[in-house]
């Protein structure tokens, strides 16, 4: 019965069964807890790293542009990190459908914070039970102080992917670190420290939407964490997969919304079994009945696989093959055209350059019609020095013969090479009396 622990014997196996017990009896833990120190200190280093001076993921929000491994995309380009969204979240559901929870389990950082806060409270000698610590004030002191040092330094990682770690740095020691951000890391703080202190696995017991999300996206041939029915039998109630589950769960009872998927009911059972010289009972399968590896390839899988590869290629084309640079035109508003001592006509412009490539680059601005008349600018229209991913507006003067009826210009922005890299129009309108 499920719940009661009385360990004894297990039945006898076949030969067939037990002679390549050394395989059959490989622990997870270690490949589970590489993974999520690989993945975590990616994490942390990844704003770290800036070649050619850009950083491979940031949001920059004074300058609304997007740092995406050497491009960088202005607001004016949302509809590119739209689809990198969707591409993102196609690919999360696609893992999902695929490999079910082992997501929560495996590389979800508040996973990942549990484990790490639960190793420090046991390694302080305190007993975690029923997500509670228990034992003397001063061990758990010290251990809310690690929390507490935690919390800061992950507050601090989410804060690097919108100011570089280095600026950061700067300017929380030289105290010019804005109002804003300094509001926000605290709010960060007391988050994360309260998550750590109190809540830890109740937010995947009970507030994470992912686990019921999961639940729609279940497949037949979804990865599936289990002790089938054809294993139960065998089981000698030792309860130590109970006592191994960090959710503190009965993986006996069947399918569960709580289990995170993380194996260590998995490992607790083969090293029990071992000593049997016996392969343990629980195990990954695919879906309840342990489908071949081929039901993977089913209608639901190919469609997002489909989705997914689609959307990247559009994605990919469309940052690889997009101009260096972009040029926006508008008549100013503060400025009315007007007509000139010299009977010419003088309209002002604000003009909006950026440079999408990765390094710097100097540009000039013309303008054209597209009839006879010869227009000129006046301004600062020559050797734009601009650095990479800068915007820069550029205020003009076009002084034109005076327009009749309005007239299209085309203005036209240049490299060095004399290179046409954008083109905008504007219309240039008669003076008003």
């Amino acid at each position: 019965m499920a719940g009661v622990c009385r360990q004894r014997r297990p039945l006898s196996l076949p030969m067939s069964r037990t002679h390549n017990i050394d395989k059959l009896s490989g622990f997870l833990g270690p490949w589970r807890k590489t993974f999520q120190w690989l993945s975590t200190l990616l994490i942390l280093l990844l704003p770290w790293f800036q070649p050619g001076g850009k950083s491979l993921l940031r949001i920059d929000v004074p300058t609304l542009s997007l740092h995406l491994f050497g491009q960088v995309l202005r607001i004016e380009e949302l509809f590119l990190f739209l689809l990198f969204c969707l591409a993102f979240s196609i690919a999360f559901l696609l893992i999902t459908l695929l490999s079910g929870r082992v997501w929560c389990g495996w590389a979800c950082p508040q996973t990942t914070w549990n484990d790490l806060a639960e190793w420090f409270a046991r390694v302080m000698k305190l007993e975690v039970r029923h997500n509670r610590l228990k034992g003397a004030v001063w061990r758990k002191t010290v251990v809310q102080l690690f929390y507490l040092f935690l919390a800061a330094l992950v507050a601090a990682n989410l804060i690097w992917y919108f100011i570089e770690p280095r600026r950061f740095f700067t300017n929380l020691f030289s105290g010019e670190l804005p109002f804003g951000i300094w509001l926000t890391l605290l709010c960060l703080m007391l988050t994360i420290f309260l998550d750590l202190s109190f809540i830890r696995r109740l937010m995947c017991k009970e507030f994470c939407p992912y686990g019921r999300i999961q639940t729609a996206l279940v497949d037949e041939a979804t990865l599936t964490l289990q002790m089938p029915e054809s294993e139960k039998e065998r089981c000698i109630e030792c309860c130590s997969c109970i006592a191994s589950c960090p959710m503190e769960i009965d993986i006996r009872q069947g399918l569960q919304v709580e289990c995170i998927n993380c194996g260590r009911c998995l490992d607790a059972c083969r090293k029990v079994m071992r000593s049997y010289q016996q392969p343990g009972l629980i195990r990954y399968t695919l879906g309840i009945d342990d489908l071949p590896i081929k039901s993977l390839f089913n209608p639901r899988s190919i469609t997002l696989l489909l989705a997914f590869l689609v959307i990247n290629f559009v994605l990919f084309f469309s940052i690889f093959t997009r101009t260096d640079a972009s040029l926006k035109i508008a008549v100013s508003h503060t400025a009315e055209s007007r007509i000139l001592k010299s009977g010419k006509q003088a309209t002002f412009f604000n003009a909006w350059i950026n440079n999408r490539g990765t390094h710097a680059a100097i540009y000039q601005l013309s303008a054209r019609t597209l009839t006879s008349d010869k227009v000129e600018l006046k301004g600062q229209t020559d050797q734009l020095d601009m650095s990479a991913g800068q915007n820069r507006k550029v205020d003009f003067v076009l002084v034109s013969p005076p327009a009749r009826e309005p007239f299209v210009v085309e203005f036209v922005l240049l490299d060095q090479k004399e290179q046409q890299l954008a083109v905008a129009e504007a219309l240039i309108s008669p003076v008003r009396d």
